[in-house]
């Protein structure tokens, strides 16, 4: 049986590994904040959802444990923010094998980062779609269960070619998996949904729904989105759907981005559905803005081309996490007053 980890058991980890290990795969958990690795130890990881509670056990280290431990694993599933993937793949890389592969279940683009830490024949990137929060240790709330969870998965060297399905087989557990034969523009595409979604409702304060619904920042949120789409083709990725859904206005960049937008915003949100980026925040923690709106200012930039939505979503977070700016529905006068 392959052994499996997953490192960072954050809202969404801990429910993936949840669904893995109650499948009866060997999975372990590696978590970096002590008190759910207590709790996890203590009661076991107990995954709430609309319809169900699940309480598995799985065991749980320390980032202070990885030192001490001696297996090594097949497959590890990277879980953390994406500012902490070099770290967390260090950290796990003398527990691989030659032939391990490390998947990261990430927004942002950091395939290139896994792969400049691991090697490109160990990376697979993946794109995952689901809501999750997590407010107290060892319990996480899953929006999206399993039947409603949607994830892509592909390698970028020719040596993952065709072993895509073996992340795809365990991974199954947790949701729907289509392998992607061009995951980079799957994440990118990810990416678009990403820039629209997180961090502009995340500067009201507001749920992702409820700040859509606020006058003008569907707009100005779906404007992000569109200047996502043209920085993809700018890094030389291409428009491709992405949730199961078909070939319908791949030609058209605009309409496609409020196709994705559409889609997140209907069947996987909840009307409490609060974004990652506004859960960091509330947790006093910072944002991927960099890794997500502050790549399509840099791409977009480097061709030439403004990004001005994305580039005031950068300044404002900014300002946020400087405790400049404090988070609130007011905010909508600073987004929208200056285009």
């Amino acid at each position: 049986m392959k052994r499996i980890a997953v490192v960072g058991t954050g809202a969404n980890g801990a429910g993936i590994g949840a669904d893995m290990a109650r499948a009866g795969l060997d999975v372990t958990f590696i978590e970096q904040w002590p008190a759910h690795v207590e709790a996890i130890r203590e009661r076991g990881i107990e995954v709430r959802m609309p319809d169900r509670t699940e309480v598995t056990q799985v065991p749980a280290h320390h980032l202070s444990d990885v030192a001490t431990l001696r297996d090594r694993f097949d497959i590890v599933f990277v879980g953390v923010k994406a500012y902490d993937t070099r770290w967390a793949c260090e950290l796990i890389r003398p527990l691989l094998k030659p032939d391990s592969l490390v998947v990261g279940l990430q927004n942002g683009m950091t395939i290139d980062d896994m792969a400049d830490v691991v090697g490109a024949d160990r990376t697979i990137g993946a794109v995952i779609e689901l809501a999750s929060n997590m407010w107290e240790p060892g319990v996480t709330n899953r929006q999206n269960p399993p039947e409603e969870s949607w994830f892509a998965v592909g390698g970028i060297s020719p040596g993952t070619r065709g072993r895509e399905e073996e992340v795809a087989e365990v991974l199954r557990h947790a949701g729907t998996v289509e392998v992607s034969d061009d995951i980079r523009s799957s994440k990118w595409m990810k990416l678009v949904v990403n820039a629209a979604e997180l961090v502009p409702s995340a500067i009201l304060g507001l749920e992702l729904n409820t700040a859509a619904e606020v006058p003008g920042m569907y707009d100005f949120m779906l404007s992000c989105g569109k200047e996502a789409v043209r920085a993809a083709s700018a890094s030389g990725s291409r428009i491709r759907p992405i949730f199961g859904m078909g070939d319908e206005n791949v030609g058209d960049p605009d309409a496609f981005a409020e196709h994705l937008f559409e889609i997140v915003l209907t069947q996987y949100s909840l009307p409490d559905t609060k974004t990652t980026s506004l859960q960091d925040w509330l947790k006093g923690r910072r944002s991927e803005v960099a890794e997500i709106n502050g790549l399509v200012v840099a791409e977009l930039e480097a061709a030439g081309e403004p990004a001005p939505f994305n580039r005031l979503v950068v300044e404002l977070a900014a300002r946020v996490e400087a405790g400049e700016l404090a988070v609130g529905p007011e905010n909508v006068g600073l987004l929208l007053a200056p285009l």
